[in-house]
C-alpha cells in the first residue's frame, strides 16, 4: 500500500511540474520582444546618463562629489544601458532577427498587458499630476501607492470577496510608505523634496 501512495505522490508531482512547465512556456516572451524592449531599455538608460552628468555638480557650495545628485542616477542609467545591452545579447542569440512563431495572446497575456499599461499611467500621473503641484511629497507618495495597491489587487481582493479589507491595507502601505520614503531621502540621503 505504501508504494501506491508513493507512486502516486510521484504522478502528482511530475503532473504539477509539466503544468508549470508548460505556464512557464505561454509567458515566455519571444526573442523579437526581447529584441524591442531591449532597445527601448538602452535608449532609457543613455537618456538617464546624459540628463544625471547635465544636473547640477554644486561645485561651488564645496559639496562632497560622492554626494553630488546626479551621481546616482548616472550609476543607475549605466546599470540599465548594460543590462539593456545583456538582453539584447540575449535576444540576438536566441534569432530575434529571423523568423518568429506566430503566438496567440492568451487571457493571461491580455491581463498582464493591461497591468502594465495600467502601472505606466499611475506613474505618469504621480510624476506628472502629483509632484510639485503643492501636494506635500509624503502625501503624494501616499495617494501613489495606495492607488497602485488597490487597483492591482482589486480583481484579487473582489474573488474572494475582500475588496474593503484590500483597499484598507493598501491605505496603510501607501501612508506608511509616503512617510518612510520622504524620511529616508529628506533625513538619510539629504534631499529636499517638492
Amino acid at each position: 500500500m505504501p508504494d501506491v501512495a508513493a507512486e502516486a505522490a510521484a504522478a502528482a508531482h511530475e503532473a504539477a511540474e509539466a503544468e508549470a512547465a508548460a505556464a512557464a512556456h505561454a509567458r515566455k516572451v519571444s526573442p523579437r520582444g526581447d529584441f524591442i524592449q531591449s532597445i527601448g531599455w538602452i535608449a532609457l538608460g543613455i537618456a538617464t546618463t546624459i540628463v544625471s552628468w547635465r544636473m547640477d555638480r554644486l561645485e561651488k557650495q564645496d559639496i562632497n562629489p560622492y554626494t553630488a545628485p546626479g551621481l546616482l542616477p548616472g550609476f543607475l542609467g549605466v546599470a540599465i544601458v548594460l543590462f539593456g545591452a545583456l538582453m539584447l545579447y540575449r535576444s540576438w542569440r536566441r534569432d530575434a532577427l529571423g523568423p518568429q512563431p506566430v503566438r496567440l495572446a492568451t487571457e493571461a497575456a491580455r491581463a498582464e498587458t493591461r497591468r502594465m499599461w495600467t502601472v505606466l499611467a499611475l506613474c505618469i500621473a504621480f510624476a506628472a499630476g502629483l509632484v510639485g503641484r503643492g501636494i506635500p511629497f509624503w502625501a503624494a507618495a501616499a495617494i501613489f501607492v495606495t492607488v497602485t495597491v488597490s487597483l492591482l489587487q482589486f480583481a484579487e481582493r473582489g474573488a474572494r470577496n475582500e475588496r474593503q479589507r484590500g483597499i484598507l491595507v493598501a491605505l496603510v502601505i501607501g501612508i506608511s510608505a509616503g512617510i518612510l520614503i520622504t524620511l529616508v531621502f529628506q533625513e538619510f540621503f539629504l534631499v529636499r523634496l517638492p
